[in-house]
């Protein structure tokens, strides 16, 4: 009872403010789309972390492959997104966040 409360709570808040910027590509609004929709409730509309950690500056620690391998495998308390997200749609995003 108590788990769904916090993930509840956390999915609160105004996501507006994660924004594409001019210069982006279209990659790069789509992987904010799919921020938005499936990653901000854990890991915050600033990429700071809430429930997940933060994911602010994580391409100076982690490749692209690898944060493709995380977001579709899961771990370590976050879940796998394979059957959830495509493998485009997993590059995409593991390409975005090494970039930010």
């Amino acid at each position: 009872m108590m788990i769904i409360f916090l993930l509840s709570a956390c999915s609160q808040g105004n996501n507006d403010r994660l924004m594409v910027s001019s210069s982006a590509t279209p990659e790069d609004a789509e992987a904010v789309a799919l921020y938005k929709k499936r990653c901000i409730s854990c890991h915050g509309v600033d990429l700071s972390g809430k429930v997940g950690p933060s994911l602010q500056k994580i391409g100076i620690r982690l490749s692209d492959q690898q944060l493709m391998d995380i977001v579709h495998d899961g771990g370590r308390g976050m879940p796998s997104f394979k059957k959830i997200l495509s493998a485009e749609e997993i590059g995409v995003l593991a390409q975005w966040l090494a970039k930010n």
